[in-house]
């Protein structure tokens, strides 16, 4: 494994997924972390590849383009069907080779990757640890001035034509009940899988009560969880800081297993 390859996978149902993986540069094959970037964002972009660039130091790298996004296929579902897209970037990284796979993600990639683990609990698509930045603990809320507009996209068809015009296709398709398990339920049935936990102390989308609840919900099942809390630091890959990716990578090397031998 010595340069970049990118890859077309195949979610279970079939939607096409635009990844890439870049191999750690030691040649490591014990850490694979999985980057899943947030709403309308795509693993090409400017802010994706700094997140990748910075957390190569400490393993290889899958990252993906949910469906909807960037050169992926299908339309976003906004947190529902995406649980397959990260799937297919784990089993990847399994059939690469690498021993332990973390996922990382951002605002709607970092929801889509607490609800992967919590339903994803055998075979390969199952995780070792996750990442959790910027995430909403529940869905349609409308707190804050930004994800007002966020749900007129969504929600409406002039919004969606809106976000299609500038690269995000959205489905029509509206939740329907059962709704899908929001994020601070599937913090809860992790388990065994260590959580960690980032948001910022003035990030504009999702204010504390959101990653508080993520944790809570989390640590009062017994899952061991961190949160971190980042001066400064306002939403995901746009304004997250190098070292704090230093310290994420760090994490998730610390959670490798020992091995005997």
């Amino acid at each position: 494994m010595t340069e970049r390859q990118m890859q077309t996978l195949t979610a279970t149902d079939g939607v096409a997924i635009s990844a890439v993986h870049v191999p750690d540069p030691q040649r490591r094959t014990d850490l694979c972390l999985v980057v899943v970037p947030g709403f309308t964002g795509n693993w090409r972009q400017e802010r994706v590849q700094k997140v990748i660039g910075r957390l190569s130091a400490f393993g290889g790298i899958v990252a993906i383009d949910l469906r909807g996004h960037g050169r992926s296929g299908g339309s976003t579902t906004v947190g529902d069907e995406e649980v397959r897209d990260v799937e297919a970037a784990v089993v990847w990284a399994r059939a690469l080779g690498y021993r332990d796979v973390v996922t990382v993600g951002f605002s709607l990639g970092g929801a889509v990757v607490l609800r992967e683990a919590a339903l994803m609990t055998g075979g390969p698509g199952r995780v070792d640890a996750v990442v959790s930045v910027s995430a909403p603990a529940f869905w349609y809320y409308r707190g804050t001035r930004i994800m007002r507009v966020a749900h007129w996209l969504v929600e409406t068809r002039p919004g969606r034509l809106v976000m299609r015009a500038r690269g995000t296709r959205v489905s029509s398709r509206m939740w329907t009940e059962p709704l899908p398990m929001p994020p601070h339920e599937a913090a809860a049935l992790l388990g065994d899988i260590p959580l960690l936990i980032v948001h910022g102390d003035i990030d504009h989308y999702f204010p504390l009560e959101h990653p508080r609840t993520i944790h809570d919900s989390a640590r009062g099942s017994g899952v061991r969880a961190e949160m971190w809390v980042e001066p400064g630091f306002r939403h995901a890959e746009s304004s997250i800081s190098v070292e704090a990716l230093d310290r994420i990578g760090a994490w998730a090397r610390e959670c490798l297993p020992v091995q005997e031998g």
